[in-house]
């Protein structure tokens, strides 16, 4: 089994894609056009210190991220954060001979001064999973494009004090767009979304009254997800354009009122139901149902 390589620099991926050394040490704006003559990677696996904005259409081929695995059927956009893994096919070398789009690659100490560094996280999408590509319209391509194309010519121009301020401006335009995209999609796959509601409800209901509830507490979000085979992040963003609510709120809300239940209807006490929902120390679960209802669990019960 081949080892892992891993892409550390700008210049390591510009060396492995067989490309001559980048403008810029820190980013790069790479072509498909330009990888169709260059192009000289072997199959393996490459582990990236890097964040990577693909915009792959059709006939490029598959790439696997970790265990997210993209066939590019359509204009897809992908994100990748750092510490993922890229899995090349063998066949990739051809496959990439027929399709179109582009490649920002971009290292963290790059943004690390900027006010991109602390909200790089809240575009979860670089975090999703395999069915979880974001495709795109002909005209969101365009949008999409110029900001890359603005990039590419900073990058190519002579690097001065501006440059830097300028790229991350057009890179944070890509991002929010993009944003704007999902939410897109997430609104015009409703009745699809509706289903993952249902089983979501379901998985919640399962495990609530099943053992795993006072031997692991409540679940995570991310157990939610692969439940229902998605990423946490995914189906938390799902969540919130359909409800209004995070995956998260939906799964203290759904302890809140199966503790309202236990509350009115057992003579256990407050400890003990703290204790059944898997809570170690029971002025935690005070803490949260009095944030969800405005009463303490004996307030309420005593109200009621």
């Amino acid at each position: 089994m081949k080892d892992i390589i891993n892409i550390d620099s700008i210049s390591s991926i510009h060396k492995a894609l067989g490309l001559s050394s980048p403008a810029h040490p820190l980013i790069s704006v790479i072509s498909t056009r330009e990888l169709k003559q260059k192009l000289q990677v072997s199959a393996g696996k490459f582990s990236f210190d890097l964040y990577i904005i693909s915009l792959k259409e059709i006939g490029v081929g598959a790439f696997q991220y970790g265990r997210k695995s993209y066939d590019y059927q359509d204009s897809s956009l992908i994100f990748t954060a750092p510490g993922q893994v890229m899995q090349f096919e063998e066949d990739q070398n051809q496959r990439i001979q027929d399709g179109e789009g582009w490649d920002i690659f971009f290292h963290p100490d790059f943004i690390r001064h900027s006010p991109l560094a602390s909200t790089i996280s809240d575009y979860s999408f670089f975090e999703y999973e395999n069915n979880e590509a974001l495709h795109v319209s002909e005209k969101e391509k365009k949008i999409l494009l110029d900001f890359v194309t603005n990039i590419a010519n900073e990058i190519d121009q002579n690097i001065d004090k501006h440059t830097q301020e300028l790229i991350i401006i057009n890179l944070e335009s890509i991002l929010k767009y993009s944003k704007r995209f999902y939410d897109r999609q997430f609104y015009t796959r409703s009745n699809y979304n509706h289903d993952y509601l249902v089983k979501f409800e379901k998985f919640l209901k399962n495990y609530f009254t099943s053992h795993l509830l006072v031997e692991s507490g409540l679940p995570t979000v991310q157990q939610c997800g692969e439940a229902l085979h998605l990423s946490g992040y995914y189906l938390s963003d799902l969540l919130k354009v359909e409800t209004g609510k995070t995956a998260k709120e939906h799964i203290l809300l759904h302890m809140v009122k199966e503790a309202k239940t236990k509350l009115l209807n057992s003579n256990s006490s407050v400890s003990e139901i703290a204790y059944d929902f898997g809570f170690e120390y029971p002025q935690h679960f005070s803490k949260v149902f009095k944030s969800k209802t405005g009463f303490s669990p004996s307030e309420y019960r005593n109200l009621n």
